[in-house]
């Protein structure tokens, strides 16, 4: 794929800040609660969560889309709500759906949008980039599901966006095509863009993103690098074996010292095996810490 140019400007301010930002519903439903959460020029963040926990009322908020009830929220320096069309334009929005496709040729569509920013990039530019030249008078509404997802982030990107939302980029896609759109991420990444991704794919965020933020029940479970989210305590290693007809496992900051312990005990111990907690391990957790909250809550009522 077609590498993009790369925007070196203004690249060590924060180009979303978040704090304490609330949204209440008539009725008294608490969609979010208090979420606080930063995202840096140049980096993509990840913003994770079940379905309902409240991501999709974020993203909505900071693209502008919807009011917050409290909070403080800047976007590339500008409250959201007082954003304008010089403000918009400085945004790429990639949504997880997007309706019926067109029956304009891959040019065609790209160039109408083009005409709508200041500072558009080159339409043929961009169609390289998300590797569609061959099919660039082809209408989109023949493209395959995968080259479909591909114009949109086309459409996404063919303003010059400092900000890029991207909602579900790979939900459909088969594991060749999805790993076809990292590579068009990553020069994304490379070219200096800010992108801010929901994805329920974990190893998608683990993949892309330089940190994340998991977002459950309306509130932050966890922000910071994908390695560190949860706490050193969510990162402790298990080290897992067969002894007496039983499965036995402990887990410990030094799984290589515990592993000799039993080499020396036991010989070779039966079904050994040394389980490092991913990126999955820690986001389930957060998932069973609010399942048990909400039971023990119903309960007391």
């Amino acid at each position: 794929m077609a590498a993009l140019p790369r925007q070196t400007e203004g690249m060590s301010e924060n180009v979303v800040e978040v704090e304490n930002l609330r949204k209440t519903y008539k009725g008294g439903l608490e969609a979010l609660r208090g979420v606080s959460f930063d995202i840096h020029r140049g980096e993509t963040f990840a913003l994770l969560g079940p379905n309902g926990a409240g991501k999709s009322t974020v993203i909505e908020i900071l693209e502008g889309y919807r009011d917050r009830t409290s909070g403080e929220v800047r976007v590339l320096g500008v409250d959201p709500h007082r954003g304008g069309l010089d403000w918009k334009a400085r945004l790429g929005i990639v949504l997880q759906n997007t309706g019926e496709a067109p029956t304009a040729s891959v040019r065609e569509l790209l160039a109408h949008f083009a005409s709508f920013y200041p500072r558009p990039r080159d339409v043929d530019e961009v169609i390289a980039a998300v590797g569609l030249t061959e099919k660039a008078t082809v209408s989109v509404r023949k493209l395959s599901g995968g080259q479909r997802r591909r114009v949109d982030v086309a459409l996404g990107i063919v303003g010059r966006p400092e900000l890029l939302f991207l909602d579900e980029p790979t939900t459909g896609f088969d594991p060749e095509v999805r790993r076809q759109f990292w590579d068009l991420i990553r020069d994304l990444q490379r070219e200096g863009t800010t992108i801010l991704l929901t994805t329920h794919y974990l190893d998608e965020a683990a993949e892309l993103a330089e940190r994340a933020a998991i977002i459950v029940g309306g509130e932050m479970a966890s922000v910071g690098r994908i390695d560190e989210l949860g706490g050193p305590d969510a990162r402790v290693p298990l080290v897992r074996w067969r002894e007496g007809g039983e499965t036995r496992e402990q887990r410990t900051q030094d799984p290589g010292a515990l592993v000799a312990q039993l080499y020396s005990r036991l010989g070779e111990p039966e079904r050994l095996e040394v389980v490092r907690p991913s990126l999955e391990n820690v986001y389930l957790s957060f998932l069973g810490d609010e399942a048990r909250r909400t039971t023990a809550a119903g309960g007391l009522l």
